[in-house]
């Protein structure tokens, strides 16, 4: 593997440590929240965790227009100083508003990172190896999600305001990421669409000198006929690769991922057990995700991005029914933690490997920005809805009901995988663009 596009990779990969930081150091923190400002289930599941969330869809939905406008690079910059001011002003937030505000701020950063970074990341990676040099941005993410768990249980219990160190800590890898991404080279492939090709030329010849420019562009060339400059996503041409992010996006958060990690601790005590051990079993949840993504990384680029989902698949609706069936039959509380274990190996190593991945690949260039900000949004829309209402659902139903449906819907999941998604290991961004859109359109 080309060492330079490595790190480049890594550095832009930083971002999803952000979001997956930024994600989940707010469940060792609500609680808390809630009863400082003593707010009731629907203003602390809509206005102070909610709000982040929302903050994300903007995020997304608008995320393709500077990530194609003012180009990858520049995009990851601004996201940098997104998150670092959205820290800062969460750690000294005064009231639920003020909380709030900070939060969706560092939303905007976490919805528009699901953008920029996989798609600068697969526009310099060779297709040998883009499933895992993309996937890096999903290792980061998990491993934000890791030292998230780990810094809240660190740092609870240093007095009735540990919550604000808990938010106000991402500020430093913040501002160290945004300082990283200032030496990284923008995307030839961008540059080439906006025809800056001497620029391009340049930055090729520095990240990857065995490609000539030429090369590059007769690839791009050969991917799709002529565009126009007014063209979008929502044509009809490209209607298949617009379904199979939405379904992707849509899967991703019906299987309750995003509800979980934001829950874990009130998840774990509603099991029976107690805060101090709830925080512990939410580091557990963090280390098994970053070891089977690490796996899912590992192969994904040998088995594929379609058998990866069949395992995940078949993983999600085993861990989920028995987590609905340990709640509904009252069984022993150390039963829920093996079942969440197992369902966030699952997604480990099946949605979370695969989906920028995925979704990064499938648009041609041209519109690249626009059909992952399109994913991104369905993805950030769900994820808005579903864990806001948890609170709420868990109040009125129960948990056992709750991942029962999400079980039921990672059987639709598997449909999905069976009969609708191709595979995409090992086939330049041009030839995918040919076959998932060219060569379905002269049909």
């Amino acid at each position: 593997m080309n060492s330079k596009i490595l790190k480049i990779s890594l550095i832009a990969a930083l971002a999803g440590f952000l979001f997956g930081f930024d994600t989940v150091v707010i469940s060792g923190a609500e609680k808390k929240l809630q009863m400082l400002w003593h707010t009731s289930e629907f203003i602390h599941g809509t206005v102070v965790i909610g709000m982040a969330l929302w903050g994300t869809v903007i995020g997304a939905i608008f995320g393709g227009i500077p990530t194609d406008k003012i180009g990858r690079k520049n995009t990851l910059i601004w996201i940098g100083i997104l998150y670092s001011v959205s820290a800062l002003g969460s750690a000294f937030a005064f009231d639920p508003t003020s909380f709030a505000i900070a939060r969706f701020i560092g939303g905007l950063g976490v919805g528009a990172s699901t953008v920029a970074a996989p798609a600068y990341i697969s526009e310099i990676a060779p297709a040998k190896d883009r499933g895992r040099l993309v996937g890096l941005y999903q290792f980061m993410l998990v491993f934000g999600i890791l030292a998230a768990f780990m810094s809240n249980y660190a740092l609870s219990g240093l007095g009735d305001n540990d919550w604000r160190w808990m938010v106000g800590v991402e500020a430093i890898p913040a501002i160290i990421y945004t300082l990283f991404v200032l030496t990284v080279p923008k995307s030839p492939r961008w540059l080439l669409t906006k025809n800056r090709s001497e620029e391009a030329r340049k930055i090729l010849a520095t990240i990857n000198p065995e490609l000539s420019i030429e090369d590059l562009q007769a690839e791009m060339d050969s991917g799709l006929d002529e565009h126009s400059a007014s063209e979008n996503i929502f044509m009809k041409k490209y209607r298949f690769p617009l379904m199979l992010a939405f379904l992707i996006a849509f899967f991703n958060q019906f299987s309750g991922i995003n509800a979980f990690l934001y829950y874990a601790p009130r998840i774990f005590e509603a099991a029976g057990l107690g805060e101090s051990t709830a925080l512990l079993s939410s580091i557990g949840i963090g280390i098994t995700n970053l070891l089977f993504t690490i796996v899912g990384i590992f192969l994904i680029d040998r088995l594929g991005r379609k058998q990866l989902m069949y395992i995940g698949s078949v993983g999600y609706i085993i861990s989920l029914s028995l987590v609905a069936a340990a709640f509904i039959l009252s069984w022993h509380s150390l039963a829920v933690p093996i079942f969440l274990f197992l369902f966030i190996a699952s997604h480990a190593i099946g949605q979370g490997a695969v989906i920028w991945v995925f979704m990064s690949e499938i648009f041609p260039n041209h519109l690249r920005g626009a059909g992952q900000s399109f994913g991104s949004s369905t993805h950030w829309v769900l994820a808005a809805i579903i864990p806001s209402s948890i609170p709420a659902l868990f109040a009125w139903v129960g948990p056992g009901p709750v991942f029962a449906f999400f079980a039921f819907m990672m059987v639709l999941q598997l449909l999905f995988v069976r009969f609708m998604m191709p595979e995409t290991k090992g086939v330049s961004l041009e030839e995918l663009s040919k076959k998932l859109i060219g060569d379905r359109n002269k049909k």
